[in-house]
């Protein structure tokens, strides 16, 4: 669905717990900011996920559009939706405890 990239990791190779950020850079002046971040929701969808909530977006929320432009049927697209909609609401419910 989407190409290859170098993805934020969200969960610790060693126990598999969840990662937070703790510190940024940037590239340009070599500034740092340390602290204690939580990942945002959409940051913890894989790359296929993120790429169909973006493409969601683009096609301005029209499941038969992205059915069109997937290949899939409509119940095909729908179904995928609604497990990507479970899933943010456990990974919300997982980020408030």
């Amino acid at each position: 669905m989407s190409k290859q990239t170098n993805q934020l990791p969200v969960n610790c190779p060693s126990c598999g717990g969840g990662l937070n950020v703790k510190s940024l850079s940037c590239p340009d002046c070599d500034t740092v900011v340390q602290g204690f971040y939580e990942l945002p929701v959409l940051l913890m969808l894989t790359e296929d996920e993120l790429g169909f909530v973006l493409s969601f977006v683009k096609n301005s929320g029209s499941l038969k559009e992205m059915a069109k432009e997937m290949g899939l049927s409509y119940p095909s697209v729908r179904n995928y939706l609604n497990d990507l909609i479970e899933k943010i609401n456990l990974l919300e419910d997982e980020s408030d405890e």
